[in-house]
């Protein structure tokens, strides 16, 4: 009866203790005499060890399954070695086999941290860490997790900040913006880690990818060049607004500097104005536009901030164009006019980049994707970082945040043999 709770194959359990709420069961295999794996000749006992491993809880109390284990030696010198069965628990593991598994269930479908599956099995975080690295790394190294891609994404976030003066790790997240799938991580913000895991995909996947998001950066452009030279790039509309805005909000910060000659303060205007500003225009009832107009009257002398303003407001009509073709012109002029000696200088800064980036601006009128999955793959991830601890070591990082945010094929965890 003993040996069917324990439900492990061809073991003879020894004894069971009870401390506390922690459940003790000591077990050994009965299995036959191995040979010699050097002279396949017989070997004798040498030596017996415990080896101690969480196991899954058992009717409510903690268990530890402790496994009574040979290890056999030559006669004729070869040397010894330890049983292994991985039915129980895989070599340099601390879980058994199957609390191994529930763990990287849990901590990757579930999204539940480290931290509480461990107190769940009473054992430490390196010990559920480790497990859920051995099994799903095989997981989120499936070269069938993906399949066919045709418009991908990348974007970058903040991972952590480590040392004395708080220095940041960023990852680039690399994503199907199509399906909203997290395909991978890779280190660092730069060119080269997008790079070289592009590189290492087959050339017909690479070729089936017709459109590449960004967010007018430029080291996500080199890569798109070198490595997806016939994809279409696509400039992500929420950051050209969001552009236009900080555009606005430093100019008017100017203005309220060169006027004033200090920061804004609540009964300045151009201070009062600031939320009203990076409202849309269409969004403000007859009062709120009145107000806008006479705190520009008051605050904004010389109609810079209100150019601006105006600047941003037509960057946002872009994307009221249904026409490609006059998008393409549209976009061309809007360039050429921003950077007009009349605007002002952050205008004129606007201006230049939609100039460099007007074929990749215009490209979402015939593609319209845009990188928001991966913004919203990027708040999956950050969640990561919330219940995470220990996140400084970039692998763990990249395993936990593919298994919850990467779609694993969960059915071959039962047939996972860990390395």
């Amino acid at each position: 009866m003993c040996e069917l709770l324990v439900g492990l194959p061809e073991v003879t359990v020894l004894d069971v203790t009870e401390t506390g709420e922690r459940v003790r069961v000591m077990i050994e295999t009965r299995g036959g005499r191995p040979s010699c794996p050097s002279c396949s000749g017989p070997v004798v006992v040498k030596d017996r060890n415990v080896v101690e491993l969480a196991d899954l809880p058992c009717f409510g109390r903690r268990a530890v399954l402790a496994w009574r284990k040979v290890r056999w030696g030559c006669p004729t010198g070869c040397g010894s070695f330890t049983e292994d069965t991985p039915a129980i628990g895989a070599a340099r593991l601390r879980l058994t086999d199957r609390a191994g598994r529930w763990a990287t269930l849990q901590v990757g479908r579930h999204g539940r941290s480290v931290n509480e599956v461990a107190s769940d099995l009473g054992c430490g975080w390196h010990a559920v860490m480790d497990a859920v690295g051995a099994y799903g790394k095989v997981l989120v190294d499936d070269p069938d997790r993906f399949g066919d891609v045709t418009a991908v994404g990348l974007d970058e976030t903040l991972r952590c900040r480590v040392g004395q003066w708080r220095h940041q790790q960023w990852t680039t997240q690399i994503v199907d913006v199509q399906a909203g799938q997290l395909l991978d991580i890779v280190e660092g913000r730069s060119a080269s880690g997008p790079i070289e895991w592009l590189g290492q995909r087959p050339q017909q996947w690479r070729d089936q990818i017709r459109w590449a998001t960004l967010d007018l950066s430029g080291p996500y452009r080199k890569v798109f060049n070198l490595m997806l030279p016939d994809a279409t790039q696509v400039a992500d509309p929420f950051h050209l607004v969001k552009l236009a805005s900080s555009k606005l909000d430093e100019c008017r910060r100017r203005v309220q500097n060169e006027t004033l000659g200090h920061r804004g303060r609540k009964d300045d205007p151009l201070y009062r104005a600031r939320r009203l500003l990076t409202k849309a225009h269409e969004r403000l009832d007859e009062a709120g536009d009145a107000k806008l107009v006479g705190l520009l009257d008051a605050g904004d002398p010389r109609g810079e901030v209100r150019m601006a303003w105006h600047a941003k407001e037509v960057v946002r009509s872009i994307y009221q164009i249904t026409n490609g073709e006059l998008a393409d012109e549209y976009v061309t002029q809007l360039g050429i006019d921003l950077q007009d000696d009349s605007c002002p200088p952050e205008v004129n800064s606007l201006g230049r980049t939609i100039g460099r980036w007007r074929h990749q601006i215009t490209a979402w009128h015939r593609a319209h994707v845009t990188n928001g999955p991966t913004e919203a793959i990027n708040n999956l991830v950050k969640r990561i970082k919330r219940v995470a601890f220990g996140i400084t070591n970039f692998a763990n990082y990249r395993i936990r945040a593919l298994l919850y945010a990467g779609r694993p094929n969960w059915d071959l965890l039962a047939t996972i043999t860990p390395h």
